[in-house]
């Protein structure tokens, strides 16, 4: 089917710093695709950056979408109309490289697919009315979670994935430096995930008081987490370190708070080069992991805590704004003045 072309806007970027809003007159799904009204799209750093920059893939500007099924095509028999989703990868394909040689968790068309660059992307993403996308990636959501909370499910997941590659014990001590929405989101996180103690380093007093209500006790400045840590620790330093700032000069003092034999888990992504010292590194014996994105099987069990309510991610949602309010936003965002902690935006406003 196709719609009226009057109904259905997105916005895209057309310069730095410069986004048009574009009506669309034809959405209907192929073969294996399916159409979703769009209920919520978060805004998220990667969003902002492409803002100032415009050079992110048309799929990624807007990737936190969720919203209800609006057609399907004739075979796909797994989703229907009226069905929520939220936008995520599809299971392991079982054909690319990585799936033959038995490493299903890194599939290449998944990896593609959350980089928005898998063949069939949509051709923009969710700050729009609806989207058209391969129904592989549209993941059903279940009752329990509000449109809320499934609107969140994209963050709540990249960070699911990054706390799951870190192998935390149980009784661990943890940091997070940085306490945006993937730092808060780590945080629970590692908490679920059977540390001992987490410690949130932030400078923001804002987010700070957003940790505490979450239920965090060791919240400090980021002056304070050596002497904070050592205490803890007995001197010996984090179990395991959550890098989620992306400050690239915040990459070997990071790693030396570390104990020795400990890890550095790496989800901020920084946006230039950065200085470590490999010796050090090497010395103390330190497993460094890098995260990005996530797998299917990542979402499904993301959003299984979040229905139990043993991830809260609805208490980080600050704002909604409509399509038209998404350029001011981004500019108050990118100011780092920004009181708030996670805007959706909804479309119908």
């Amino acid at each position: 089917m196709a719609y009226d072309e009057h109904t259905d806007r997105f916005v895209r970027m057309v310069a730095p710093r410069t986004a048009e809003i574009v009506t669309d007159g034809d959405l209907t799904p192929g073969d294996d695709q399916v159409v979703v009204d769009i209920g919520f799209c978060g805004i998220c750093a990667t969003d902002t950056h492409g803002y100032e920059s415009a050079a992110l893939p048309p799929a990624v500007f807007g990737h936190e979408w969720s919203g209800t099924i609006a057609a399907v095509g004739s075979r796909v028999s797994h989703l229907k109309v009226g069905q929520r989703v939220v936008a995520g990868v599809g299971p392991a394909c079982g054909d690319c490289a990585q799936c033959r040689a038995g490493h299903a968790d890194h599939c290449d068309l998944a990896f593609a697919e959350a980089n928005g660059v898998s063949d069939g992307a949509p051709e923009h993403g969710g700050f729009g009315t609806r989207i058209r996308v391969s129904a592989r990636r549209a993941i059903p959501v279940p009752d329990a979670l509000s449109d809320v909370e499934a609107g969140l499910m994209e963050p709540a997941t990249v960070t699911f994935h990054a706390v799951r590659r870190a192998g935390i014990t149980l009784g661990a001590t943890v940091v997070v430096q940085g306490a945006g929405p993937i730092g808060l989101l780590t945080a629970q996180h590692a908490r679920v995930g059977g540390a001992g103690r987490v410690v949130i380093s932030e400078p923001s007093e804002a987010r700070r008081s957003t940790a505490v209500a979450l239920g965090f006790t060791d919240v400090v400045r980021p002056e304070e987490l050596r002497e904070v840590l050592a205490e803890l620790s007995g001197g010996l330093g984090a179990d395991v370190l959550f890098e989620c700032s992306g400050v690239a000069s915040l990459f070997q003092p990071s790693a030396e708070l570390v104990r020795r034999g400990g890890t550095l888990a790496l989800l901020g992504y920084p946006g230039t080069d950065s200085s470590v010292s490999y010796g050090d590194w090497q010395s103390r014996e330190l497993t460094v992991i890098g995260s990005l994105a996530y797998s299917h099987s990542d979402f499904l069990g993301a959003m299984t805590l979040v229905a139990e309510g043993r991830i809260d991610v609805a208490s980080l949602h600050t704002g909604t704004i409509g399509l038209d309010d998404l350029e001011a936003m981004f500019n108050e965002l990118g100011s780092g003045d920004s009181a708030h902690t996670k805007v959706l935006v909804d479309p119908r406003l």
